[in-house]
């Protein structure tokens, strides 16, 4: 079999290299490659995307994205993606269940024993001989610290954008269309679990769409054209929100006409 190639993943250097120097006096019980190191989880993302590792040894507190975030972006895609064994290296144990709802294979505590380490690998090398297999669905569980970017699975790789960023979400067919001010993208998720996990920086519109209440720049009337018969048009005049940096409108239902209104006080 192949020997496992391994990404380290810590923000502190002395970290990673406490990871290698373990690596090195455990090779001849579990040989394994290094394929490289990432001091952050976006940089770690974009790794994991060029380089494929098998295994990511992942700490959890870093600046900007944690590890959980980044697992779980990992997993919502696995069904897609081949995604790497995950083992969080920690010092903080307060994790460890949120850890195994992303499908994490192992949680090892700093300072990592050798014999740990070692069992964890070889758990790795199971899965990856299809002996242990990770279920093809992310947890859904929305309690603890909120996911701070979208992942887009596009052309092989995870594009990650900041949910500051988001402008509007539509639902078209069986996707959801997320738009910024620079381009739009496609998820594979629903307007609804997305309204739950974000609500109070989100708003629906319409059923068909949630607006970024940061985005929101007012309303404006609409006339639309509800009958024609006998060459008369019967007409009806609605509601439609301004987002901020876009040029399209968005109709507002008249079920959430109430909302909309009393955040923009017409």
């Amino acid at each position: 079999m192949m020997t496992p190639r391994i990404l380290i993943v810590d923000d502190e250097a002395p970290a990673r290299q406490r990871l290698l120097t373990l690596l090195s006096d455990i090779e001849a019980e579990c040989p394994v490659t290094v394929v490289g190191e990432a001091e952050n989880a976006m940089l770690a993302l974009e790794k994991i995307s060029n380089l494929q590792p098998d295994i990511v040894l992942l700490d959890v507190q870093m600046p900007g994205m944690n590890g959980i975030e980044l697992a779980q972006h990992l997993a919502q895609h696995q069904a897609s993606l081949r995604s790497p064994a995950i083992i969080f290296v920690t010092a903080y144990d307060e994790f460890a269940v949120k850890a195994f709802e992303v499908h994490a294979l192992d949680y090892l505590m700093k300072p990592v024993r050798a014999s740990r380490l070692v069992d964890a690998l070889v758990r790795a090398s199971e899965k990856m001989k299809g002996a242990r297999r990770l279920p093809e669905t992310m947890a859904t569980d929305t309690s603890g610290p909120r996911r701070k970017h979208f992942s887009v699975l596009e052309r092989g790789r995870i594009l990650l954008v900041p949910v500051a960023e988001v402008l509007f979400l539509k639902a078209e067919q069986k996707y959801v269309t997320l738009h910024t001010a620079q381009r739009e993208y496609l998820l594979e998720e629903s307007l609804t679990s997305i309204e739950v996990e974000l609500g109070d920086l989100l708003v629906r519109v319409h059923r068909n769409a949630l607006v970024a209440r940061s985005a929101i720049n007012g309303v404006e009337r609409a006339v639309q054209v509800v009958d024609a018969d006998n060459n008369q048009e019967k007409v009806s005049e609605s509601w439609q929100i301004i987002v901020s940096g876009c040029a399209e409108r968005l109709p507002i239902s008249r079920r959430q006409w109430p909302v909309i209104k009393a955040l923009v006080r017409v």
